[in-house]
């Protein structure tokens, strides 16, 4: 048996974190990856670029000292191998590359600024049917603070995506114009038509904590009648009340409401009635794409 660990960065809109996971492989048995530690720092990169364009001097420096911490997290858990990924807030900043030299030349660390068709592609690379059955056809989404990923997975297999400038950072800053609104309905729509019976299967971190406060089983789904009763009680409250009331953190008692409207609106096109939630995301893909690269070497 040998046990390696391997780190992924994920420099979000909303947040920025790193999981480092353990990766147990043998020649008997298929590797198996478990996560040991997560961290996760609410730097909203997403309100200084998609607000003005550029990622602020205040933000840059917090970025570096997250930079700095997440390498000893590194070292002190003997990493083999790292990625570090950055998507929307960091894709449209007008300062991205002088944000990705900072890094580097400040802690080596390489930023790798992906396109939301990469981020679907490694998101995809986790298995997300360990407790669902493969054989449903799905619409996947997966809801960050500056763009949403959908896909269409038949059999397991990912048919279609398309990437769509609407996320959680860019609605609370009233970003969201109602030309996108239709082109999400209409993508939607026609990609799902054909299918006589299709589910959700969400992703990100609003949609693992509306999750986890509902009470569901894990494997069981999350049906659209519970999702719009808890939106109703959330939204009734304050930012403050759902602090104080759901235990929520202040960086998620703001963006879980558009995050929740994202998922709604995605059940009522689509047709489906419940939504699934492995608990993955793009760091789980990271991970699983630096252990294939380290085995291809």
């Amino acid at each position: 048996m040998k046990i390696e660990q391997y780190a992924a960065i994920d420099i979000g809109s909303n947040a920025v974190r790193i999981l480092i996971s353990n990766v147990i492989s043998s020649k008997k048995e298929p590797p198996k990856f478990m996560k040991s530690s997560i961290v996760r720092v609410p730097i909203r990169l997403g309100e200084d670029s998609f607000t003005v364009g550029e990622i602020s001097e205040k933000n840059k420096k917090r970025v570096v000292k997250a930079m700095k911490a997440f390498k000893h997290i590194m070292k002190i858990s003997n990493v083999k191998a790292y990625m570090a990924c950055a998507t929307s807030a960091l894709r449209e900043a007008n300062n991205a590359e002088e944000v990705v030299q900072l890094v580097k030349k400040n802690t080596g660390i390489h930023i790798q600024i992906i396109d939301g068709k990469r981020e679907a592609e490694i998101i995809s690379t986790t298995n997300i049917f360990e407790s669902i059955n493969k054989n449903k056809t799905f619409l996947f989404i997966d809801v960050g603070g500056g763009s949403t990923e959908f896909s269409i997975l038949v059999k397991g297999e990912r048919i279609i995506s398309k990437s769509f400038k609407v996320g959680t950072v860019r609605m609370i800053n009233k970003m969201v114009s109602d030309k996108i609104w239709f082109e999400i309905q209409n993508w939607i729509e026609q990609n799902t038509q054909e299918h006589s019976k299709i589910a959700l299967l969400g992703s990100g971190g609003n949609i693992n904590k509306l999750f986890k406060i509902a009470g569901i089983k894990e494997g069981r789904p999350l049906s659209y009648i519970k999702l719009n009763t808890l939106y109703k009680e959330l939204n009734k409250l304050t930012y403050e009340e759902r602090i104080v009331q759901w235990e929520l953190n202040p960086d998620r008692s703001d963006v879980i409401i558009p995050a929740t409207q994202i998922y709604l609106k995605a059940l009522q096109w689509s047709g489906a009635s419940e939504i699934y939630v492995p608990k993955i995301g793009l760091a789980d893909g990271m991970i699983k794409v630096l252990y294939a690269n380290g085995k291809k070497k």
